[in-house]
């Protein structure tokens, strides 16, 4: 196999969605959604209002785009945990965020609920989707898909929604899937290609993981996509993973105390600009 495979030419999308390369993408952890395994009963508006407060502080402190995910419990590990309730709920605090914000938005979801996902996308004009456990759910649970199998899990297979772009993951770490026991880390970035992805995102499978350089420089060897870091990324490190990276996705570094599901901290948000920015000079 070739070190960098060309499976359909396309335009880099972090590029193509963001205006430059070198983005750094923040993310909304929501409160639960209604329907979703972790639902306390709050209100929409009060929902809506939190994502687009976090919004609000993520675009004040220079971010180029956003992605939006539900967290009620585990969010959408399931299809059915993407059901009609959730989905629209989805769908509205998402769309609110991109009208507040006024930036690229996408939105977060586990594998195996691909139709919900573009449901969701289509209806909040959400620019991509990022693809939450794509190689364990697909590749290394199931064995390599091939031929009509394989088309059927394509996100864009059915609603054709060419212009949703697709994050997938390449997990480089154990976690409770242990996706990476038997299978090498450039078999992983070609099966993300070969799914129709148009970004690669390196990442750990458990909070706090990430992929070190040399995964990542290996990740980048072995796809023809733009590759993203999705987790692991701090001020002390971006410089070095901008060097290899097209975009970086951060969460827990930027919320108050280090914790995902607080608030963004300005300061931090700050702090962690200031660090692209010597990156990108």
């Amino acid at each position: 196999m070739p070190a960098k495979p060309v499976f359909r030419a396309r335009p880099n999308a972090i590029e193509a969605l963001f205006g430059r390369r070198k983005a750094v993408i923040g993310v909304i952890h929501s409160l639960p959604l209604p329907g979703s395994p972790g639902y306390e009963g709050q209100p929409m508006t009060e929902i809506v209002d939190f994502a687009v407060a976090e919004a609000e502080r993520y675009r004040a402190g220079g971010v180029d785009g956003l992605i939006v995910e539900n967290h009620g419990d585990i969010p959408f590990s399931k299809p059915e945990h993407l059901g009609p309730e959730t989905a629209a709920g989805m769908a509205v605090m998402t769309d609110a965020v991109r009208r507040a914000s006024g930036l690229t938005v996408g939105v977060n979801v586990l594998a195996n609920g691909a139709i919900q996902a573009l449901a969701v996308a289509k209806a909040a004009g959400a620019a991509f989707i990022r693809v939450n456990q794509w190689a364990n759910a697909y590749v290394a649970n199931e064995g390599f898909v091939e031929g009509p199998a394989a088309a059927a899990t394509r996100y864009r297979a059915w609603l054709q929604a060419r212009e949703v772009k697709i994050f997938a993951d390449v997990h480089v770490k154990h976690g409770a899937h242990a996706i990476t026991a038997d299978r090498s880390i450039p078999e992983l970035a070609r099966d993300v290609e070969f799914f129709d992805a148009d970004v690669a995102i390196a990442t750990g499978q458990r909070t706090g993981d990430s992929a070190t350089m040399e995964e990542l420089s290996t990740i980048a060897g072995g796809t023809a996509l733009p590759v993203a870091v999705g987790s692991g990324v701090t001020p002390e490190n971006v410089g070095d993973i901008l060097t290899v990276a097209d975009a970086v996705i951060v969460a827990s570094y930027l919320k108050r105390d280090g914790v995902w599901w607080n608030p963004v901290d300005p300061e931090r948000l700050r702090t962690f600009m200031a660090a692209v920015e010597r990156a990108r000079a």
